[in-house]
């Protein structure tokens, strides 16, 4: 297919595809969804080998947000039955981190539901920071607090922390349907705050939640310019209580097909899966690990993962292998333009979703329950399919890593 042998030709030299190209990628049939799969395998390959990167979350404080973002079970006036439980304590943070590390991650999301931190906050997690490096010297630590204020993202960067993750999650077009209580312009000034502060910039997407094919690349190309080091790409888990529990709009293909467009914009980013792969890909993840090079290990924030010591396995099967933590996980241009373990290329890839580090809509229960027809699933939630976390951070359960 001459589209598929162009944007691989582009996507090693860091050439942005375009438009009409990123559309025909997303417009491709079920048919074809393996050659897709091939060729931006092809650039994965070339910038990350066959490298798979684990991201461990932990939820600090879940629940009784007071934004509405209509796709996650913390928000404003959600009745999902999720945990409840404000600040996390510095140890009990990094006992919860412990679990994740020891199962192979080797970047901690410490995630904090909310419109953004106060100063106080900051320093809660500025403790929790130290807790967790005092423990693991060469941890990375990604924060994800919402909004950030002036100075803030420099304090987080003086406690240690690498990296900062605000998600775009959708168009700028589109973002008022989903969110009222902040803008996207609120969004893209947290990611900027980030970059100035030299924290590695970590931003992505929501899939599912009814937009466009012209939707998902707006926002992809957004987050090119914004050139975040990496890129989680959520599927919606809709949760029963939310107003999107009933958006069941996603096939594995369709998954599949989103991924490898996020890879040919992005060719030089760590693109990392993030929620909703269990729910939506089910037995077709492997193959979505030819596209992107980095996942979350274990459970997410609300919603439960499949088993870590199932992620590990599969990793494996699928002829990967986890990244090292003395393993650099972006290109080397990437690296040498900046500091920390991001880096700010001209050319990559740029820009509160529950999975990834990031949201706050969960992920979902590794199952082999077949999803509906389309013009079924939209007619009731599923809640065979969403796992709530009971688990972990909150509770006096072991984790799940």
């Amino acid at each position: 297919m001459d589209l598929l042998n162009t944007l691989v030709d582009k996507g090693l030299r860091r050439e942005l595809p375009t438009r009409d190209e990123a559309l025909a990628v997303l417009a491709t049939s079920d048919d074809d969804v393996l050659d897709v799969v091939a060729a931006a395998g092809k650039v994965r390959r070339h910038w990350f080998g066959r490298r798979v990167k684990l991201n461990y979350l932990v939820n600090l404080k879940s629940g009784l947000c007071p934004e509405d973002c209509s796709y996650c079970s913390q928000r404003l006036g959600s009745k999902a039955d999720i945990l409840k439980y404000t600040w996390l304590k510095p140890d009990q943070a990094s006992q919860a981190a412990a679990a994740g590390l020891a199962g192979g991650a080797k970047r901690v999301c410490l995630v904090a539901s909310g419109r953004g931190p106060t100063d106080r906050d900051v320093d809660r997690v500025s403790d929790t920071i130290k807790a967790i490096k005092d423990q693991n010297e060469n941890v990375e630590v990604c924060a994800c607090l919402g909004l950030l204020s002036d100075g803030q993202a420099e304090r987080l960067r003086e406690a240690g922390a690498d990296a900062y993750n605000h998600n775009l999650n959708t168009s700028e077009g589109t973002y008022g349907d989903i969110t009222t209580t902040h803008t996207y312009a609120d969004r893209v000034d947290t990611v900027q705050k980030a970059h100035a502060a030299g924290l590695s910039a970590c931003s992505g997407l929501i899939a599912g939640m009814g937009e466009s094919d012209e939707d998902l690349v707006d926002v992809v190309y957004a987050l090119r310019a914004l050139d975040p080091d990496s890129v989680p790409v959520n599927f919606l888990i809709p949760f029963e209580g939310t107003p999107l529990a009933k958006e069941w709009n996603l096939t594995p293909q369709r998954c599949l097909r989103i991924l490898a467009m996020v890879r040919f914009v992005c060719p030089d980013v760590e693109v990392r899966i993030a929620g909703g792969r269990e729910v939506h890909l089910r037995t077709m993840q492997p193959l979505a690990l030819n596209l992107a090079n980095s996942i979350f290990l274990g459970d997410y924030l609300t919603s439960e993962g499949q088993a870590g010591k199932a992620d590990l396995e599969m990793i494996a099967d699928a002829g990967f292998e986890v990244e090292g933590a003395g393993e650099v996980t972006l290109p080397e241009h990437r690296v040498t333009a900046g500091a920390g373990c991001g880096a700010h290329a001209e050319a990559g890839c740029g820009s509160h979703a529950d999975a990834g580090c990031g949201s706050h809509e969960g992920g979902g229960v590794c199952g082999s329950v077949q999803v509906k027809a389309k013009e079924e699933q939209a007619s009731e939630a599923r809640t065979d399919l969403v796992a709530v976390r009971r688990r972990g951070a909150g509770t006096d359960l072991a984790p799940n890593a």
